[in-house]
């Protein structure tokens, strides 16, 4: 992947949403939920505050991470539908 996001913004691919329930009832693609979690793909060098100190980003390459359902903002990369959100807009980082 050809992106480098500046500053603290992070580029998060989404999971995949449901395609059945638990009960085995296929979901149509109007009614799926957006999903709340992704893998980052992409990292900025991290935040400079304003007497000059960078504070590094604690997310990397590879996490999964939950986010808000409404973070970021979504564009279309080489194919792959990808957010571009601020490491602040997520909310943890998921075991694998």
């Amino acid at each position: 992947m050809k992106i480098k996001p500046l500053a603290d913004r992070v580029v998060v691919k989404p999971a995949e949403a449901e395609e059945r329930t638990k009960g085995g009832i296929i979901v149509p693609d109007t009614a799926k939920e957006k999903p709340v979690w992704g893998e980052v793909v992409a990292v900025g060098p991290g935040r400079v505050t304003e007497d000059g100190k960078s504070i590094p980003m604690e997310v990397k390459n590879g996490d999964r991470v939950l986010y808000g359902k409404y973070s970021g903002t979504e564009v279309t990369l080489d194919g792959d539908e990808l957010l571009i959100m601020r490491e602040s807009d997520i909310f943890a980082i998921m075991p694998k």
